[in-house]
């Protein structure tokens, strides 16, 4: 049973973007009521879930642990509208190499931080670690959530690790950065993303909006 039908919760665990999450979900949100929120109560009765997410994974899994948060997570991928970001997305899978944290096992996997030296495979450029800046996504899959996107249009990253599914069906997204990387995954009602739509411009309120729309 859900709050209302227009509420999307966006979960508090005390490490995510959250106000310019929060800020680009209702920008799009065409009157839905958005709530910042570490209560599982409210997230059980939400009928989407955006898990965003910045820092270290370790911290990202202790803080969700010690807020009780782990449970309707859990519940919400299992059944709901559910969009992880950054963080959001790499907890999803078995294992991340930063620090040896679990994550949730729903995909299967594992997290690997970007080797060093790392270097453009065009130009033989160096590139920094993390990576941070815009990049081209190229559309893996078709999905309701590309809707309205050109494939090949450019999101935001900040990230130092990056998701390697070992089903390939599930990946949606990748981006070349020294090596091609899964930077989209989705799978019935799930779709997360390395990136941060809330800070990719029209291409990210895009990407929010179909979200805000998406009946899986």
């Amino acid at each position: 049973m859900t709050d209302s039908p227009r509420t999307i919760a966006v979960v508090d665990y005390g490490m995510g973007n959250l106000r310019s999450v929060s800020k680009a979900i209702e920008h799009v949100a065409n009157g839905a009521q958005v709530r910042v929120t570490s209560d599982p109560a409210v997230i059980a009765k939400a009928e989407r879930v955006v898990v965003p997410g910045q820092g270290a994974m370790p911290d990202c899994m202790r803080e969700l642990e010690a807020r009780g948060l782990r449970a309707p997570v859990l519940e919400a991928a299992r059944g709901r509208p559910f969009l992880g970001i950054c963080i959001g997305l790499q907890m999803l899978f078995d294992w991340s190499e930063e620090g040896g944290a679990r994550g949730l096992g729903v995909f299967a996997g594992a997290v690997r931080r970007f080797p060093e030296p790392l270097s453009d495979r065009a130009s033989g450029a160096r590139l920094k670690v993390p990576h941070m800046g815009w990049n081209e996504v190229r559309q893996s899959a078709p999905h309701a959530l590309w809707e309205g996107i050109d494939d090949g249009s450019r999101f935001y990253f900040v990230h130092s690790y990056h998701a390697e599914a070992t089903q390939p069906e599930v990946r949606c997204g990748r981006t070349d950065y020294g090596l091609p990387f899964t930077c989209a995954v989705a799978r019935d009602n799930i779709f997360a993303v390395q990136f941060h739509p809330e800070k990719s411009q029209s291409a990210g309120l895009q990407l929010l909006s179909n979200f805000i729309r998406w009946r899986p």
